[in-house]
Order: structure tokens, then sequence, then C-alpha cells
């Protein structure tokens, strides 16, 4: 890295991330607004837009009734009409009121119109367990949005990934869900100024390795890689994968990882039944048969409605010696 880009690297949290990236598109370009519970007064339930409502007004930051079906679909038809909305929606559990308009809405007017009605709808929505939120809170639902042709599903674990994904989602024809953690708000981490385009369906390698494939997504990453760190203090030289696109998956750099370390380990926060793992383990066994040394692990939440008490809560969710002791099976 040159002088100068290291000058211009700088620290910022996932949160302010986000909110810097929602207020630069609309700076850009007055077709972009935002739409939510709680999002304009209140600045978001998590702090995302505070003080966006000073700069951009009322009518660029709309605050809107308790009604997901209303507001999404009040989104959707903005986006047919030519804007660019971010719609937030508060938490993933209540994505499940809007799910009539996202799946036979969204998800299909491209597709039922012969390519007449693009809806360039980006929704942002918070995920994932860890806070002691309780079961109706604590839902990673990311899997069974990317069940779904005609959207895209996004999951970014970094700041730089918060920050640099929205630009090229509000320019994607199709819909683009957003799913952001709620344990990343306040992670911070280097961000550097962007020097080339983000391509939405490449995912990345994280820690390069030859040893094992470490595979996972959004609020798992910083414990996959303390995993790494850990292996790595035991002599293995771990690969980890950041898929960021869940819908497309990025076959192309999970398979090269499967070729170089011959051994995976899938780790997702969702349930292992009919989960997105089992999607990317069963890819790797449809292409990757050949490559593999030793049978794919999966490391998932436990089959339970996510608990509230903290000790039961971080019994069900995955957790860096979970990870760590799966890699070590998979290496023998």
């Amino acid at each position: 890295m040159s002088g100068e880009a290291e000058r211009a690297m700088r620290t910022t949290t996932y949160r302010e991330a986000l909110r810097e990236a929602m207020s630069e598109a609309m700076r850009a370009d007055d077709r972009v607004f935002l739409m939510g519970e709680d999002v304009g007064r209140y600045g978001g339930c998590f702090g995302v837009s505070l003080g966006m409502l000073e700069e951009f007004g009322p009518e660029r930051i709309r605050d809107t009734p308790l009604s997901e079906s209303a507001f999404v679909g009040a989104g959707i038809g903005a986006a047919l009409g030519g804007m660019r909305p971010i719609v937030e929606i508060m938490t993933v559990n209540f994505s499940l009121l809007a799910l009539d308009q996202i799946l036979n809405n969204a998800a299909t007017l491209l597709h039922m119109s012969g390519g007449q009605l693009p809806v360039p709808l980006v929704i942002r929505m918070t995920t994932g367990a860890g806070r002691q939120l309780a079961a109706q809170h604590s839902h990673s639902l990311e899997g069974w949005y990317a069940h779904i042709p005609g959207i895209r599903v996004l999951a970014p674990a970094t700041v730089e990934d918060a920050r640099y994904l929205l630009a090229p989602a509000l320019a994607d024809p199709d819909p683009v869900l957003v799913f952001e953690h709620g344990s990343l708000y306040n992670a911070s981490g280097e961000l550097a100024p962007l020097t080339e385009p983000v391509d939405l369906d490449r995912a990345r390698v994280r820690r390069p390795g030859t040893d094992v494939s470490l595979i996972t997504y959004g609020g798992c990453l910083p414990k996959v890689l303390a995993a790494a760190d850990e292996l790595a203090a035991d002599g293995l030289d771990p690969e980890v994968v950041d898929l960021r696109s869940l819908r497309p998956l990025d076959e192309a750099t999970i398979d090269a990882s499967v070729a170089r370390t011959h051994r995976v380990v899938v780790v997702d926060e969702g349930w292992r039944t009919g989960s997105l793992a089992a999607e990317v383990c069963a890819g790797i066994a449809e292409r990757c048969f050949y490559d593999l040394d030793a049978p794919v692990e999966r490391v998932c939440s436990a089959e339970v409605p996510i608990p509230y008490a903290r000790q039961l809560e971080e019994a069900a969710l995955p957790q860096v010696r979970d990870v760590a002791a799966a890699a070590r099976r998979t290496v023998g």
C-alpha cells in the first residue's frame, strides 16, 4: 500500500459505514430515499440513520406506520415509479410480515412483465442472535431468502463491505436484501478509499491458507477468524472464505478454496436443517467431490428457538471453540 493510501485509511464502525454509504447515495442521486419504522427523528432502532433527517429532511427520510407489508409495498411501488428506495425493516423476524410483498411482488415482477418492470429496491434488515433478544428477535433467516429466485441477498460482514456494497446494490435492477448482523454495528475497522468497482457476485478470501477451508458469512466471520488464529497457533493453516453474497453464491471462489485445502468446515448461524450451510455443502459435494480428503463439516445453531438466558444463548449458537473443533476433526 502506498504512503498516500495509508494516510487515507481511517477507523470507523460498521454502523457509521452504513450511514455514510446511504448519505453518499442520497447526495449523489435525488431518487434515493430511506423509509422505515423510526428511521427519522429517532435515528433508527440501531442508530444507523441518526442525523440523516436533519440533512435530508422528512421527504427523503420517511418514518412509516408499523406495517411492514404496507411500507415494503410502498417501496416496491416507488421503485416501479423510477425511484431508488432503501427500505429498513427493524429486524428480520418482522420481514415475515412483508413476505408476500417480497416473494410475490418484488421478486417476480421483472419476470412476469417480460423484463419491462425492474424493481430496483434495497431492503435492509438486522439479523442474528447473541444479544439476549430472545426467540422472536434472534432469527437468522438469510437462507430462507436465498432460496428465492429474482432477488439478490447480501450479508456484509466487514466495515468495508458495509460502506461499499450499497452503491452497486442500488444500481442493480433486481431487489437486493441486505442482512446486517446486530453484533456488528459497534464493530470498528480500517476503511480505505474504494479503488475498484465492487463485484456483488464475488466472495472474499479473508485469510489465505492450505489446510482447511472455513466458509462463513455475516456475524459468524469474526468468530471464524478467531478460530483460524487459534488453529494457526496449533500449527494449522486455515483459509477463511467470506461468502458476502448468499444469492447468487460465488461457486468459483468456494471451489478454488476446496481445491487448495481439500477439507471444509461451513459455519452458519442459521439452523442446520434446510440451512444455507446445507446448500453450500451440497454444492461442494456435487462439484468438488474428488478434491475432498474428508467429509465436509457443518457448524450451525442448535435446533431450538434461541434462548434468552445468556449462557443458554451462547450454548445454542456457533462459537469459536465449535469451529476450531470441527476444523481439527476434518484434518484428523
